[in-house]
């Protein structure tokens, strides 16, 4: 297992804690889903998953505040007490006897119900703002465990940028170089949404077959951009699929693209992306995808780092 080191927990001076932060909380695709049809101990499948983060971002901003308030923009339609974001700060203050006292606001940009991670992004977000607040390694087994306990993509966000996880998709197992620049397009149906349960439930319904791992994790260590498009997979598509049948769709409309090199659905859905030949290829798929069929999409590139500060 290749997880990097664990430095002793940072101890900032309170005059170097900034007043407020800006953290990036980019989108992920999975490269590669395997979902197993076994359980762990807390009922949750063992999962394979390699993830890798794009340009397309949420933008959190972190603010002292009297009392913990979080808001979205747009904004949500549940309590900010069930937000991701919320219950990380809460978690992370109860962990490290702290008030966290902060005005947190989310610019979305990451569609929900997408299989693109931005709730677990927007929470790895604050984890990581208020650790540079407070003085804290990122990386404590704490922060980790807390990361764990909202979402099992929060963790990948701390580590990123292209990562494999296993356990249930929440243990960090083996980071690789990034492929910073590759162009690819996102594509979802714009009513469309599927959420992890849903999926999982349909997927137990009749669990498809494993797609090989080792080829992909074999093209990821030795940096081989050309051999990824053929080797992205993801066993958990055909239940997105049958939830909201529209993504299939738009998963063959990519593929029949040209200058598509390998089109997937990431997560559980209802996003789709293709990995495509240049940044030219993905803004005319992503303009065709809207204009022509109405479907909600963005032209991106693949990142160099998981969630990071901006500077404000």
């Amino acid at each position: 297992m290749n997880a990097p080191a664990s430095p002793e927990p940072l101890q900032a001076p309170q005059e170097a804690q900034p007043a407020r932060l800006r953290v990036v909380a980019p989108a992920k695709i999975n490269l590669y889903l395997g979902v197993h049809d076994q359980t762990d101990e807390r009922g949750y499948h063992r999962v394979d998953s390699v993830m890798a983060t794009t340009t397309l971002a949420d933008y959190v901003t972190i603010e002292p505040a009297g009392q913990l308030a979080v808001y979205t923009v747009p904004a949500a339609d549940f309590p900010m007490e069930h937000n991701t974001a919320y219950r990380a700060a809460e978690a992370l203050g109860g962990a490290v006897g702290r008030t966290p006292a902060f005005t947190i606001t989310i610019e979305k940009h990451i569609p929900l119900r997408a299989g693109l991670g931005g709730p677990s992004a927007d929470a790895a977000a604050v984890l990581y703002g208020l650790c540079r607040a407070w003085g804290i390694d990122p990386h404590d087994e704490r922060v980790d465990r807390i990361a764990r306990g909202i979402g099992a993509d929060v963790p990948f966000f701390l580590y990123g940028p292209l990562a494999y996880c296993d356990g249930a998709g929440d243990r960090f197992n083996e980071g690789f170089e990034p492929f910073a620049g590759m162009p690819l397009v996102l594509v979802k149906p714009l009513q469309a949404g599927v959420t992890a349960v849903e999926a999982y439930r349909r997927f137990d319904e009749q669990p498809p077959a494993l797609p090989p791992l080792e080829p992909l994790l074999a093209a990821l260590r030795v940096h081989d951009a050309a051999a990824v498009p053929t080797r992205i997979a993801n066993n958990l598509a055909p239940a997105a699929c049958a939830i909201a049948p529209e993504i299939a769709d738009v998963v063959a409309w990519l593929q029949a693209q040209d200058g598509v090199l390998a089109a997937q659905v990431t997560g559980s859905g209802a996003c789709s992306f293709a990995l495509c030949a240049s940044y030219e290829v993905a803004e005319r798929l992503a303009q065709q995808a809207s204009c022509e069929h109405g479907w909600w999409s963005s032209a991106a590139t693949m990142e160099n780092s998981g969630v990071s500060f901006q500077t404000c």
